[in-house]
């Protein structure tokens, strides 16, 4: 006997920031993309800052949506990802920030909404790991999909300003980075997987799921958003002059003898400081802390992009 075939028509949820106003109409675009599919009237959002996407995401979920798209930049993303991750709804994204990281990895279209809005809808679809962690032991965990830091790459973020990035985009954390080049080292133990203490003295500890950031450098070298794997990356240059050797080493994807960078691979970290620093996820300052626990949930959540091979050095199978 034949089946009957699930002739119900499909709808789109659309969560967006507000404050990325990047002059196209996005609600227009995603309405009309939906519409000439025959897809159901588009159920639209809006972040707050008292709520950036949580509480839309799981307002989505809960309406049973085919899709949820999170318009806005990174953070927005992460939120969003938070509450969709698990629940079978499909992720996608409309890239309106300045770094734009997890978009610029899957080669979705950070200056062209209406094709970002196509791959979100009708793209192909891959299963992404997510990452969660705790910060200083709380109970509620967080999520990121690109990369956290304590330390130096958190300061940055911290630092960035706003007036800034609406001026020259990324090269905001340029200039934050450069102010904040002189800090001190702290005392870190990492533990990964349940193993021996690593005892180092870091400026910065990252965690990274998938590895490029702006310019297409890749900071975490075979970092891959879909092999279950979480990847730690360790920052402990020798004075000023000694950000010379890590820039050199990520340049080289790694290779070298230069202790200043060290990277591992793991299923779970933990990472304990002596002294407060600031953290980030995703970009997403969080004030500080002493310590945070990393947890990966590896193929956990539908993830629209574009149709065409993947990159080797983000995905694991780069077929379509």
């Amino acid at each position: 006997m034949t089946q009957p075939s699930d002739t119900r028509a499909k709808r789109a949820a659309l969560i967006i920031n507000p404050v990325k106003n990047t002059g196209a109409d996005i609600r227009a675009i995603v309405s009309e993309l939906c519409a000439a599919e025959g897809w159901e009237d588009v159920l639209y959002l809006e972040t707050t800052v008292d709520d950036p996407g949580r509480g839309q995401a799981q307002e989505a979920v809960d309406a049973g949506v085919d899709v949820v798209i999170a318009a806005g930049g990174d953070g927005t993303v992460r939120c969003v990802a938070e509450v969709v991750a698990g629940t079978g709804a499909a992720l996608g994204l409309i890239p309106l920030g300045t770094g734009n990281l997890l978009a610029r990895n899957l080669d979705i279209a950070v200056d062209n909404p209406e094709q970002a809005a196509k791959a979100a809808l009708f793209g192909t679809e891959r299963n992404v790991d997510v990452v969660h962690v705790k910060v200083d032991r709380a109970q509620e965990s967080h999520v990121f999909l690109v990369m956290a830091g304590l330390g130096f790459d958190a300061s940055i973020m911290a630092d960035t300003r706003d007036d800034l990035k609406d001026k020259v985009g990324w090269l905001a954390y340029v200039d934050a980075g450069i102010r904040n080049l002189g800090g001190k080292p702290a005392r870190t133990r990492i533990t990964l997987d349940g193993g021996e203490t690593i005892t180092r003295r870091l400026r910065s500890v990252m965690g990274g799921n998938c590895g490029k950031i702006m310019g297409g450098l890749e900071i975490f070298p075979g970092a891959k958003i879909d092999d279950g794997l979480l990847d730690i990356m360790t920052v402990a240059p020798h004075g000023r002059l000694g950000w010379f050797g890590v820039v050199g080493k990520l340049f080289a994807r790694g290779k070298g003898k230069d202790p200043s960078l060290e990277y591992f691979q793991c299923k779970s970290a933990e990472i304990q400081l002596d002294e407060p620093q600031e953290i980030q996820l995703d970009g997403d300052p969080l004030g500080k802390g002493t310590h945070m626990a990393l947890r990966v949930d590896p193929n956990s959540l539908r993830l629209r992009m574009p149709y065409g091979k993947k990159d080797p050095a983000v995905v694991t199978n780069p077929t379509p």
